[in-house]
């Protein structure tokens, strides 16, 4: 198999078809965001909800769901969850959303997802936070079964949230620690609701050893990716898009190689930058900063991890050559032990560069 020399690369215009055939890693998306439509209809059906959802028919809910890319900010994208969320109160419906999306990355040829989630959001109907987790897991280990992908379960704390359910949550996510939770997040809108507040989460999950990513940079400016840095401790940062209104901060994020989950659908939508085009994403990889392309929300972004990765080469400016070597930074910064992100990516590297 012949591999494409770095001039090749760089003049090259990739196919969606060709990236479709890449091995993948997606390392930000949640599972509530995740759902198929057709599984949004049979659920509410099965539960009596139905008057929960914005339409009732596919095709309507098609044209209702289409309305998210008019979001004016964050907190309106937001709001969009409540349908998938209100759904997903029963183990029945945890374990198969897990078990369907892993099962529809792994069709477009994700080898490895961290999928990502609050549990304390589908406890409102009675189930405790271990039956939570225990069907997610389920489903998810069943789509391994089948299908052979790996993943990583990252739990995600609430920024409007109490700080104690911050600290359940990270307690929650260590003792998980040895049945696929690889991480602890910090997830919400960032405006009013500093990171800084669940510190003594951080700590918790930082002092068990858990790596830790943090929404920020995303509608709030480079104080809030500080404060996810410097007090919460990050490894990584979900979006941090803003960091490019810092120049120090930036410097100091490419000198630590501190990886980004950039999301650009995600980014558009929400209004955190006016198109594709311009998207600061090209300009972080030219200045060094590790980059990763992610999804955010398959259903509501209407996307998944290769339709992202075209977008990043077709309208955000990045060359063939540094979008091949961003969709290897996502097994090069996955939450995995080195020796599988160093195996994974050495497999990966042949088929992506051929």
């Amino acid at each position: 198999m012949a591999i494409k020399t770095m001039s090749e690369a760089k003049t090259e215009a990739l196919t969606l078809e060709q990236i479709k055939a890449w091995p993948k890693a997606e390392l930000h998306s949640h599972l509530d965001g995740a759902m198929r439509l057709t599984t949004m209809l049979e659920l509410a059906e099965k539960q009596g909800k139905m008057d929960l959802l914005p339409a009732k028919t596919h095709e309507k809910l098609l044209v209702e769901l289409a309305k998210v890319d008019d979001s004016s900010d964050l907190f309106e994208y937001l709001a969009w969850f409540k349908y998938t969320i209100g759904l997903m109160q029963t183990e029945y419906a945890l374990e198969r959303v897990a078990f369907e999306m892993a099962e529809d990355f792994s069709r477009e040829n994700v080898r490895y997802v961290e999928v990502r989630f609050g549990p304390i959001l589908h406890t409102s109907e009675g189930l405790t936070l271990n039956q939570v987790m225990d069907a997610v897991i389920r489903g998810l280990n069943r789509a391994h079964a089948k299908y052979g992908i790996d993943w990583g379960l990252i739990v995600c704390a609430l920024r409007d949230r109490f700080v104690e359910a911050s600290l359940e949550q990270a307690q929650l996510a260590v003792s998980y620690m040895d049945r696929g939770v690889v991480a602890f997040d910090l997830a919400g809108a960032e405006a009013g609701n500093p990171a800084k507040q669940h510190l003594e989460a951080f700590y918790y999950a930082r002092n068990h050893l858990l790596n830790l990513t943090v929404h920020a940079g995303e509608s709030w400016g480079p104080d809030s990716i500080r404060q996810a840095l410097f007090f919460c401790g990050a490894h990584r940062l979900g979006h941090g898009i803003t960091l490019v209104q810092d120049e120090a901060l930036l410097e100091f994020v490419k000198d630590h190689q501190i990886p980004l989950e950039i999301c650009p659908t995600s980014n558009v939508q929400t209004n955190v930058v006016p198109s594709y085009e311009e998207h600061p994403l090209k300009m972080l990889v030219e200045r060094g900063v590790p980059v990763t392309i992610n999804t955010d929300s398959r259903l509501f972004s209407h996307t998944n991890t290769s339709g992202e990765l075209y977008l990043a080469h077709t309208r955000c400016g990045l060359s063939a050559e540094q979008t091949r070597q961003v969709a290897l930074n996502g097994f090069k910064h996955a939450f995995l032990p080195l020796e599988i992100r160093s195996r994974m990516m050495a497999d990966a590297q042949t088929q992506i560069w051929s």
